[in-house]
């Protein structure tokens, strides 16, 4: 019976020092902060790692350090043009000093919750709904700064502030649609009267392009063809002179006779009348011509009677 009760003490002691050993020795994980009271009285911060608590007569509060989230209950807010809208939002904060976190307030998700819903409140309140349903990031700055501010005491820091939604009454929402419907319908109708209008200017340009484009091959065309003209009476009129000037040289080269000019401008006469004219202009030097004329007859009758004497012979 002795030797029972003697198990029965040693385990008894062996869970009490166990117990003992495990309360005495805590670690804390990195992102870990600990508060140590000794006696109900603040004694000292526990770091991340291994650290020493006695049992019975200190004890330990362990602090999350990460960033942590709240998110605010959904509330109605009435905006400045007293239309109702139901807002929500959500908190991220982190703590920046276990102490006052865990001593300056009792409940602080409930505090900063509170906090931001009266806050947010008086934020929206303040806009037109037009305003308070484009301007979350104004919003969700102002809220921010206020909650930043606020909790500042509490030892923790507001990192950001997100508006969740805003929504305003069903028959609000069915007039905003209709006007979000009238303005799409509009625009629309302003595109597609701007391509009708672009395509009506582009094909006008295209054809006006067209005209510049025909009337300018057009006119390249003309001078082509006036250039080929001018060419062609050029050469020929070029062609002209120097046989005039051959034959003027050829002229001067054979020292012709009054006689023989006589008979060339006879046969010049000649050309003429056999035109289709009913008219013959005849120079004015005529008389000279004539004596000319007279001059040549007389060598033909000289030539006659000379030809009637050597017959009679």
């Amino acid at each position: 019976m002795e030797q029972i009760v003697d198990i029965i003490t040693t385990i008894v002691q062996v869970i009490i020092v166990g117990i003992v050993i495990f309360r005495l020795f805590r670690i804390l994980r990195p992102f870990e902060r600990g508060l140590i009271e000794r006696f109900g009285k603040y004694n000292r911060e526990a770091s991340p790692g291994l650290n020493i608590v006695i049992p019975w007569v200190e004890r330990l509060i362990i602090v999350d350090m990460r960033e942590q989230v709240i998110d605010v209950p959904p509330q109605e807010v009435i905006t400045k043009d007293n239309v109702n809208i139901t807002v929500d939002a959500v908190i991220y904060y982190e703590p920046t000093d276990p102490k006052k976190l865990v001593y300056n307030v009792g409940d602080f998700i409930t505090a900063a919750t509170k906090l931001a819903q009266t806050n947010l409140r008086n934020v929206v309140g303040d806009l037109e709904l037009d305003a308070a349903l484009t301007s979350r990031e104004n919003i969700n700055t102002q809220l921010k700064l206020i909650l930043d501010e606020a909790t500042d005491k509490w030892g923790t820091r507001v990192v950001r502030v997100e508006i969740q939604r805003v929504d305003p009454p069903q028959d609000v929402q069915d007039a905003m649609n209709k006007v979000m419907k009238a303005e799409r319908d509009r625009r629309a109708a302003v595109t597609e009267a701007e391509g009708e209008k672009k395509a009506a200017i582009l094909t006008a340009e295209g054809e006006r392009q067209s005209q510049i484009l025909s009337a300018q091959g057009e006119a390249e065309a003309l001078k082509a063809v006036a250039d080929a003209q001018k060419y062609e009476k050029i050469a020929v009129a070029e062609g002209e002179a120097e046989a005039i000037e051959q034959v003027f040289n050829a002229i001067h080269k054979g020292n012709p006779s009054n006689d023989l000019i006589a008979i060339k401008y006879l046969e010049s006469l000649e050309k003429i009348a056999d035109g289709n004219a009913t008219k013959i202009f005849l120079p004015a030097e005529l008389s000279a011509t004539l004596g000319s004329i007279g001059a040549i007859s007389e060598l033909f009758k000289e030539d006659k009677e000379e030809s009637d004497k050597l017959a009679d012979e």
